[in-house]
């Protein structure tokens, strides 16, 4: 290894959204020691990934600018960074204010140039530290040990390093139905300004999914003036939550601080447990459990268009009960998730209830939804069993029987897929090295408290996953402010000198 005053050796895979928040903490670490910096991107751009792409403005980040910010500790710092670009540019494109929410939901586009600036601002401080950095186009196939050190391999390159992060993101949408290849069918609808730009404005669509990613396809559709009938092609047909007028409130008991101290101790919680927890937060606001209870409980008898419509009714309701769990999980999830028994963490990763309420969509998304619904162009098929191609287009099998479409787009979840088709053979070196280990929910194994890739439960120090690959370990790895905080976990450990003589400090 190369430390006690030798320059650490960062190996950074992937460069999205996971890699700028973890390039944000390691740049704002206090009396960080120079060192060197290697990112390795597989993809055509940096710092984007596969969702902030240039894009239609229709298609909007689902979550208001203070849960979106890169820095840990500075919620406001992407509605400032807005504020300073209207202040140079005479407004801030496509940032459209939404009334019954309360405040803004940036175009997809826009938070990607966010991400953009984030990232120079923390290579820039970084290098102004001391740090050399390198940026790498080229894919990460293979990790080894070369003569005692650890050797990344990227397409014919050898790169030396001491640390790697894996921040690799989940890719694109599995092909359930094998139709890749098929006319007509869209393998992965981003960046919609392109993907669903030929798409006939009169042809049947069938879009499979009915998630956050089928919503982005259904308002890209319509800013392209598509008048054709639209049909969300789903198993069981959950639309995401609407999400009510943004007020945050500080969590007094279900907190992070919380459950890492019982993971400190060694302890463990039940799902019940958690639900006490959770009760005691409601109840200190004079909530009820019950509201949230009957939410969740929506979802299994009521019909997905009629709770769409009563959720919209209920934008500016008094109760902050759903505004209390939409912000405690996000917040809290990763660190109740490891305390959980298995069989209870398998229960929560297929519970689509608990997903639609707390990754909920914008009112003004949910509004033009209805409008669609009214006018009879969009639809809901639900208990899909079968898609096949056929002459001029697709026959689709659901529990009411067989309808035709011209297009299908793949809206279903990139994370279903359990792992990126482009990191399969990287983590399946790590694997046969022995540096990693397969987790069964997909990813690999993490260790809670670091983020560091464990085998047997022990972890490795040279090695941590951020995002998407720690998706098995971790619960809500995708969110933005969960990225944040396991970035600011990962970036005080890569440097072991500097982690150390910081702990030291918070004695004295």
């Amino acid at each position: 290894m190369r430390e006690g005053g030798v320059r650490v050796r960062i190996g950074v895979v992937g460069s999205g959204a996971s890699a700028v928040c973890l390039l944000t903490a390691l740049a704002r670490q206090p009396g960080l020691p120079p060192g060197e910096l290697t990112v390795f991107e597989a993809g055509e751009t940096f710092w984007r990934g596969r969702p902030y792409q240039p894009d239609l403005d229709a298609v909007r980040v689902n979550a208001p600018p203070r849960d979106m910010s890169v820095r840990a500790d500075d919620v406001d710092h992407l509605e400032q960074w807005l504020t300073a670009r209207a202040l140079v540019t005479g407004s801030v494109e496509g940032a459209r204010f939404d009334p019954r929410a309360g405040t803004r939901f940036l175009p997809r586009a826009l938070y990607g140039d966010y991400l953009e600036q984030s990232a120079r601002t923390a290579l820039r401080d970084l290098i102004a530290a001391g740090w050399r950095v390198e940026l790498v186009r080229g894919r990460v196939d293979s990790a080894r040990l070369e003569g005692g050190d650890l050797v990344l391999c990227a397409e014919g390159r050898r790169t030396p390093v001491d640390r790697v992060v894996l921040c690799f993101g989940a890719g694109s949408p599995p092909d359930v139905y094998d139709l890749a290849g098929t006319p007509g069918f869209v393998t992965d609808p981003y960046p919609t300004a392109s993907r669903l730009a030929d798409v006939d404005p009169d042809a049947a669509v069938g879009v499979l999914g009915s998630g956050l990613t089928a919503v982005d396809v259904v308002l890209a559709l319509t800013a392209h003036g598509h008048r054709g009938p639209v049909t969300l092609l789903s198993r069981r047909g959950v639309l995401p939550a609407v999400r009510q007028r943004v007020q945050h409130m500080p969590l007094r008991h279900f907190t992070p601080a919380r459950f890492r101290a019982i993971a400190a101790a060694g302890g463990s919680l039940t799902l019940a447990e958690v639900v006490d927890v959770m009760t005691e937060e409601l109840a200190a606001a004079g909530e009820d459990l019950w509201t949230v209870t009957a939410e969740l409980d929506s979802v299994r008898h009521e019909d997905a268009q009629t709770r769409l419509r009563r959720q919209f009714a209920e934008v500016e309701s008094s109760s902050f009960a759903l505004r209390i769990v939409q912000q405690a999980v996000p917040d809290a999830g990763p660190d109740v998730w490891p305390l959980l028994p298995a069989h209870e963490q398998d229960i929560l990763q297929h519970d689509r209830a608990l997903m639609s309420l707390c990754c909920p969509m914008p009112p003004s998304s949910a509004e033009t939804l209805l409008g669609l619904f009214d006018s009879g162009r969009l639809e809901i098929a639900q208990r899909v069993v079968s898609v096949r191609p056929e002459p001029g287009g697709f026959v689709v099998g659901a529990a009411d029987g067989e309808r035709r479409f011209d297009v299908v787009v793949n809206a279903v979840n990139a994370r279903s897929r359990r792992l990126s088709a482009k990191a399969t053979t990287l983590v399946g070196s790590l694997v046969a090295a022995g540096f990693a280990e397969p987790h069964p929910r997909g990813g690999v194994a993490v260790d809670r408290a670091t983020s560091a890739l464990t085998v047997e439960g022990i972890p490795d120090p040279r090695f941590y996953a951020l995002g998407d690959p720690a998706m098995g370990s971790l619960f809500f790895t995708f969110g933005v402010q969960s990225l944040v905080d396991r970035a600011v976990d990962i970036a005080r450990a890569l440097v072991p000198a500097h982690a150390a003589k910081s702990a030291a400090l918070q004695y004295i």
